[in-house]
């Protein structure tokens, strides 16, 4: 691991259990202990410094994904572990990060064109192979479930749909999803889903 990834890791906790917002620049520098001419050296501007922290941990959860998917033994299984892995992310994440991200527009389209592009390619393609293997049903619209999917994380995260002071995220999360991919499973799947929520207590 490189000096700066080190740096953009314990910037990415600091933001993601304060908000982005919550400490100036001079406060970021005390915490992460380093030089000021090295923090600007490493950040020009408050933006790049978003930036910078939102690509990394975007690197980040898809090294995580991988390794997770690499447990998984079926589509129904691998679907779980995923919806599973963003339940523990969502957990971590004060919903003040989320707002903050907002106010930054350059970071804010990455992120979202992340969650759009990988929900496309890896929940498409795990729900193909779940279609040919017989877990899913075989009249789901592909491109519909992966887009209805994408949305749902949309309007979950917008604060006007669910505030945070009402609601807790990771619990509308598990009520979006969970019970969504029950109803896309065929019976086989359906039985797979119904123990793996047993096992996990989900």
């Amino acid at each position: 691991m490189t000096f700066l990834e080190t740096i953009l890791g314990e910037l990415l906790l600091i933001f993601k259990h304060e908000g982005i917002e919550a400490n100036s620049d001079a406060e970021l520098i005390r915490k992460l202990d380093i030089r000021q001419s090295t923090f600007h050296e490493l950040f020009p501007s408050r933006e790049n410094m978003v930036k910078q922290v939102v690509l990394h941990d975007m690197e980040v959860d898809r090294k995580r994904q991988q390794a997770l998917l690499l447990k998984a033994t079926n589509p129904v299984e691998e679907i779980m572990l995923l919806l599973q892995d963003g339940i523990h992310a969502i957990k971590q994440v004060n919903p003040v990060y989320i707002g903050d991200l907002q106010q930054y527009p350059e970071a804010w389209q990455i992120s979202m064109q992340n969650i759009i592009d990988n929900n496309q390619h890896v929940n498409g393609e795990i729900l193909n192979r779940g279609i040919l293997q017989g877990y899913f049903r075989k009249d789901i619209n592909l491109q519909l479930v992966t887009k209805i999917i994408v949305e749902q994380f949309f309007m979950m995260i917008n604060p006007a749909s669910f505030p945070p002071a009402k609601y807790e995220l990771a619990e509308v999360f598990r009520s979006i999803y969970l019970y969504y991919v029950r109803g896309i499973c065929t019976e086989m799947g359906g039985k797979l889903a119904e123990e793996y929520f047993a096992k996990n207590k989900l």
